[in-house]
């Protein structure tokens, strides 16, 4: 314990310990943290369905018939119709055979990636002895900036790893390169970066796959239901949809709840049920959230004015802080990073705007490279031009006073 305080201790003392105001709100364009009403650009509440009246109806009524809990696991006495139905929910909207849900998207990852890359090897051996073998020759190849989810998932896998440079194809090909064509490889990447805002160059990654023999794994947390002509993330943007082997997701942005999912092949689906440890010790998600997030799907699909209202939003933002020269480096999304480089500095900056009345808390390291910190802007459907007008206005006056 004397070296945890110690740590806490130096971390303090550099002024690097992120404050966490208390939100005693709903997530909406206009929210209470700390006491008093502000401005919030840092929700993922992006289609503003997580205050939808229609989600929270279905939501009420899943508490009325259910309850708060589920009962144990969906391998025991827990796989409610409910959970079902939200399986095919969401597979039908990825237009895939099969999905299966997480009780986050962080377990959806930790659970599935060790799964689909330490396969089970069905041998007499292991029926005899009762122990479990599993494959361990796969070779993943990871974005360097992929979530830290994905960097989990791998490091339980124990798998052998090449971390390839950001969205660099070219660095990608030089590291399949190395391996023979029969070896097992998994390409594992985010659709839309976190804390950058930029986009995988999926069809580029998809030749390399087909070129060297290997799978891919896609997180598409923060493009599903919003990315693509039907919002139904990346595959759909880039128009190669059903060519990725396996899409991971979240219920946490788009459709305003909590949950992860994984959708693919029926195979696959039936496979991760037994092979997931994120899935089968652990309670799924609560039966409330699952009956708003059946709702809250259906109105994603129909209300597309969401989706575009989002975009443009994030568009109107992003070339107002480009024309005055604000660094928001690759962003093409609704994620538009304010990179402002050193923490300390980014720390004002955003302690400025809380006392202007806007919330952006610093995204630092580790969550990004040491010397990018940045304000995480993040816009939503229900933001409107004039409050991105303050936002930008009261940027400028913070730079007039602190360069950055």
């Amino acid at each position: 314990m004397e070296n945890i305080t110690k740590a806490l201790n130096w971390i303090r003392k550099n002024g690097l310990y992120p404050e966490t105001p208390v939100v005693s709100s709903p997530h909406a364009p206009e929210t209470i943290v700390g006491g008093k009403k502000v401005l919030l650009f840092a929700t993922n509440n992006y289609l503003g369905l997580m205050h939808d009246e229609r989600v929270i109806s279905a939501a009420i009524e899943g508490v009325k018939k259910w309850g708060i809990g589920n009962g144990g696991s969906r391998l025991t006495a827990a796989n409610l119709d409910i959970q079902e139905e939200l399986d095919k929910k969401i597979a039908g909207f990825k237009h895939r055979e099969a999905g299966i849900t997480f009780v986050s998207g962080y377990m959806a990852n930790v659970g599935s990636i060790p799964a689909v890359i330490n396969v089970y090897k069905p041998s007499l051996a292991s029926l005899l002895s009762g122990r479990v073998e599993r494959d361990k020759s796969t070779v993943v190849f990871s974005d360097e900036y992929n979530h830290a989810s994905i960097i989990a998932g791998i490091r339980l896998s124990g798998s052998q790893k090449e971390i390839y440079k950001h969205t660099n194809v070219d660095d990608l090909e030089s590291k399949l390169k190395k391996y023979p064509v029969k070896t097992r490889k998994m390409i594992i990447t985010d659709g839309v970066f976190s804390m950058d805002g930029d986009i995988a160059p999926l069809p580029e990654i998809l030749d390399l796959a087909k070129k060297y023999n290997a799978f891919i794994y896609l997180d598409d947390a923060h493009a599903t239901g919003i990315l693509g002509k039907n919002g139904r993330g990346l595959e759909d943007y880039f128009g190669v949809e059903n060519k990725v082997d396996i899409v991971m997701g979240t219920f946490t942005k788009s459709f305003g709840g909590v949950g992860g999912f994984v959708v693919g092949s029926k195979d696959l689906i039936d496979y991760l049920k037994i092979a997931s440890d994120s899935f089968i010790f652990t309670a799924p998600i609560a039966p409330p959230v699952v009956c708003g997030l059946i709702k809250a799907i259906e109105i994603a699909e129909k209300e597309t004015w969401r989706r575009k209202k989002l975009l443009e939003n994030a568009k109107y933002l992003r070339n107002k802080l480009k024309e005055l020269n604000f660094d928001t480096g690759a962003s093409s999304t609704q994620i538009i990073p304010i990179i402002i480089g050193d923490e300390k500095k980014a720390m004002k900056v955003s302690q400025f705007l809380f006392e202007n009345n806007i919330f952006i808390p610093v995204a630092r390291w580790p969550a990004v490279p040491q010397k990018q910190a940045r304000l995480r802007t993040t816009m939503t459907c229900d933001h409107t031009s004039e409050q991105i007008d303050c936002l930008v206005d009261t940027l400028v006056k913070i730079r007039n006073k602190i360069k950055f």
